[in-house]
């Protein structure tokens, strides 16, 4: 189990420093536009598309809330971390991150901006990282066994 517990926690912790160290890059000034992409600065004070920004400072709390349920769930079942180490990691790490910036900047640090043929929404690594880290989920789901199907 301690190295579930490694995996978990370096990714996390990967993660997290990565993150803020880009985001510290584009609080500080930095801004780049290209045809297709602009990397520019944006607090987002929603979730994903900016949904839920109407609950405004509340919005910090669900969220320790729902990191909190998680983390708890994660260590009361030993086996889903067991399983998902590496996964609920890089979650992890994007959420805290993430919800961090809610503290120190009112909103979550955004800053990848592709607008090339259509808009898509702002985003950043701790977003990606969490896509990612539910596609390995996803992934390491779809491909176990089926429990109940017997073969003879």
């Amino acid at each position: 189990m301690a190295k579930t517990y490694k995996t978990f926690f370096s990714a996390l912790v990967v993660v997290f420093i990565i993150d803020q160290i880009i985001k510290a890059i584009f609080v500080n000034g930095f801004d780049w536009t290209s045809e297709c992409i602009s990397l520019t600065l944006t607090y987002n004070t929603g979730v994903a598309f900016s949904m839920f920004s109407f609950l405004g400072p509340y919005l910090k709390f669900i969220q320790i809330a729902l990191i909190g349920g998680v983390l708890i769930y994660i260590f009361w079942q030993k086996e889903i971390l067991k399983e998902y180490a590496l996964a609920l990691g890089l979650l992890m790490g994007g959420g805290v991150s993430n919800l961090l910036d809610r503290f120190l900047h009112e909103g979550v640090v955004d800053y990848v901006y592709w607008h090339c043929g259509f808009d898509f929404a702002i985003f950043n690594f701790a977003d990606v990282m969490i896509d990612v880290g539910v596609v390995i989920i996803l992934w390491l789901s779809f491909r176990k066994p089926d429990k109940k199907t017997k073969t003879p």
